[in-house]
C-alpha cells in the first residue's frame, strides 16, 4: 500500500512560477520555489520507500502465518501421535489386567509412537522459531514504514507552506516550511541511521 503525495505539486509549481512572473522575479520567490521542489523530491522518495517497507512488512507476515499452520499441523500430529501411543498402551494393560501376555507388538507401536512424537515435537518448534523471526523482521519494517510514513506526511505540510509562503510571500511562513521539511528529513533519515 503505497503512500500517495496528496497535494498536486504540479499545479503548485505553476502557481509558484507564475507568482514569481508577476512579482518581477523576486529572490525569496526563487528560493521558496526551490526548497518546495526539494521537498516535493524528496517526499517522492520517502512515500515509494514507505511502500516498500509496508509491502516487504505484509508478506513476511503472510509467510510467518503460512509457517504457523504449518507448525499447528505438525502439533495436531503429535496429538494423533499421542492418541494411537494412549491406546497401544491401554490395550496393553487390558491384556495384562486378563492375565495374558502382552503381544510384542502393543509396546513396540507404543514405544515407536513416543519416539515419533519427539521428532515432531522438534519440527514444530523448529516451524515455530522460524515464524518468530519472520515476525520479528515483520515488525522491524513496520517501524521503518511508520517513519517513511511520518517523513511524508511532514513534507506535505512543508510543501504547502511553501505555497502559502509564495503566494503571501511572508518569510516566516517559509521558514515554517523549512523547519517541517527539516523535521520530514530526519524522519526519513531515522529508518537508514537505525538500521
Amino acid at each position: 500500500m503505497p503512500e500517495e503525495i496528496e497535494i498536486d505539486t504540479d499545479k503548485l509549481r505553476e502557481t509558484i512560477d507564475e507568482e514569481i512572473e508577476h512579482s518581477g522575479s523576486s529572490k525569496m520567490l526563487k528560493w521558496v520555489s526551490l526548497s518546495t521542489a526539494i521537498l516535493a523530491a524528496v517526499a517522492a522518495v520517502a512515500s515509494l520507500k514507505a511502500g516498500d517497507t509496508v509491502n516487504e512488512a505484509l508478506a513476511l507476515k503472510s509467510d510467518a502465518t503460512r509457517i504457523q499452520a504449518l507448525a499447528s499441523d505438525q502439533w495436531a500430529y503429535y496429538q494423533a501421535k499421542g492418541i494411537k501411543g494412549a491406546v497401544g498402551r491401554a490395550s496393553a494393560v487390558t491384556w495384562k489386567a486378563a492375565g495374558k501376555p502382552v503381544p510384542g507388538d502393543i509396546d513396540s507401536t507404543a514405544k515407536r509412537y513416543d519416539n515419533e512424537q519427539k521428532e515432531i515435537t522438534a519440527k514444530a518448534k523448529e516451524l515455530e522459531a522460524e515464524r518468530d523471526a519472520k515476525e520479528l523482521e515483520a515488525s522491524a519494517l513496520l517501524e521503518k514504514h511508520h517513519r517513511f510514513a511520518a517523513a511524508v506526511a511532514f513534507f506535505q505540510v512543508a510543501i504547502a507552506l511553501g505555497a502559502v509562503a509564495a503566494l503571501t510571500r511572508v518569510r516566516l511562513v517559509w521558514f515554517g516550511s523549512l523547519a517541517l521539511g527539516a523535521a520530514g528529513l530526519v524522519f526519513f533519515a531515522l529508518p537508514f541511521v537505525a538500521g
